[in-house]
């Protein structure tokens, strides 16, 4: 009998933890979602350029401006974001978030002024930074024992939104004019209603897993300076893909086209290859991590480039174009490790992780998209693909993280 009652709690206390391990796949396909249509909304800013250009006599310099505006917020934003929900969870932040871009949407649509779209960019960039370390958190949450599997299907959701973003602008925005851009506010509506029911789980069962997260937390074991070098390696690895990544988003095509006099529509394919291969990383990455280990990915992911992208300037174009695509597929698999690792590391603050690395992504591949063209414009686009190439070589610093895998 006393063996019964003594093992009562203990049973308890298993199925505790095994509910607060269980993966909630329904969650996780839902931030990923509300991730497809946050970052698809996201990327009709740049593809109204052209329109708000001739509508608002607009010059280069107030085009660079309004990208300056909305990925400035959303990268300055993010890690205070994250840094006070993770002292005062928000369950339902994620719908003022979406909220926040549904008004800019419709102010950007009624603009009549260069101020007016600066204003209208500052609320998506205001939605951004509220959307991605909360959306990030949620999906660790739910993740039970498989966080890179949920990081890499939420990172996937976004890959999907920039890429039908531009798609759909081609059909709807630049047919029907700026002020279309309203009728996506239908899709906001649709994610609010998403992120409400998220909510209302994050409520409910979130908050009680970030307690339970944040208990074990206590017992850490990784000396605070451990943590901190390891932190400034993982930034120092973000600099390198993100820059890397912006070369080739923004530049791949001129470099197409000038070294093999490809045609404007063959590059353009050339580079819709090279993104599908990010986003197949992108998904394969974070389940690989769950099962070998965060840095073992990160060490292969962000050095294991370093081959082809020293090789890539050498080669013909098709050899040049396979390479390309090889390196986005095995660098993209990266982040979703380096997110999941460093919430390893800072359990307590997922939030903070998440906007962080997230600002991080957005801050560097704008700067180094604005640097790459500088110094594209003072000697040649293939001797910036040639200097670029050495950027992987910074993973060589993988070294130096330690072991954090987490029961």
């Amino acid at each position: 009998m006393t063996n019964k009652t003594a093992s009562a709690p203990a049973e308890g206390l298993e199925t505790d933890r095994a509910g607060h391990e269980a993966t909630v796949l329904p969650i996780i396909a839902a931030i990923a979602l509300c991730h497809m249509l946050n970052d698809l909304m996201q990327s009709l800013i740049p593809a109204i350029y052209p329109i708000l250009k001739t509508e608002l006599a607009l010059t280069f310099g107030q085009i660079g401006l309004i990208t300056f505006v909305f990925q400035g917020i959303a990268s300055i934003l993010q890690p205070m974001v994250g840094l006070y929900t993770d002292r005062r969870p928000l369950p339902y932040s994620l719908v003022f978030g979406m909220g926040s871009t549904l008004a800019g949407l419709v102010l950007l649509s009624l603009a009549h002024s260069f101020y007016h779209v600066l204003v209208a960019v500052a609320l998506i960039g205001l939605g951004s930074a509220v959307f991605h370390p909360e959306s990030s958190r949620v999906a660790r949450l739910a993740a039970g024992k498989r966080p890179g599997f949920a990081q890499s299907f939420f990172q996937v959701g976004g890959n999907a939104g920039s890429a039908l973003g531009p798609l759909l602008a081609a059909f709807i925005v630049v047919p029907f004019g700026q002020s279309s851009v309203a009728w996506f506010a239908v899709v906001a509506l649709v994610g609010m209603s998403v992120l409400g029911l998220v909510g209302r789980w994050y409520g409910s069962v979130g908050l009680a897993r970030m307690t339970a997260a944040r208990g074990r937390a206590r017992s850490s074991t990784v000396p605070r300076r451990v943590v901190v070098f390891a932190i400034a390696v993982l930034i120092a690895l973000t600099f390198s893909k993100f820059v890397y990544m912006a070369m080739y988003s923004s530049y791949y095509t001129f470099y197409l086209m000038d070294r093999f006099d490809l045609s404007v529509a063959n590059a353009q394919l050339c580079l819709f290859l090279f993104l599908a291969a990010v986003a197949v990383g992108t998904i394969i990455g974070g389940p690989i991590g769950d099962r070998i280990g965060r840095k073992r990915v990160i060490w292969v992911s962000i050095l294991g480039v370093a081959p082809l992208s020293l090789l890539i300037p050498y080669v013909g174009l098709w050899p040049n174009v396979i390479l390309s695509a090889l390196a986005g597929m095995i660098l993209a698999s990266a982040f979703p490790a380096i997110i999941v690792y460093a919430q390893d590391l800072m359990p307590s603050k997922m939030g903070l992780v998440a906007g962080l690395f997230f600002g991080l992504a957005f801050g560097m591949g704008a700067l180094g998209a604005a640097g790459i063209g500088m110094i594209a414009d003072a000697t040649s686009i293939e001797h910036v693909f040639w200097l670029a190439s050495f950027l992987p070589l910074i993973g060589l610093l993988a070294v130096f993280l330690p072991d954090v895998r987490r029961e």
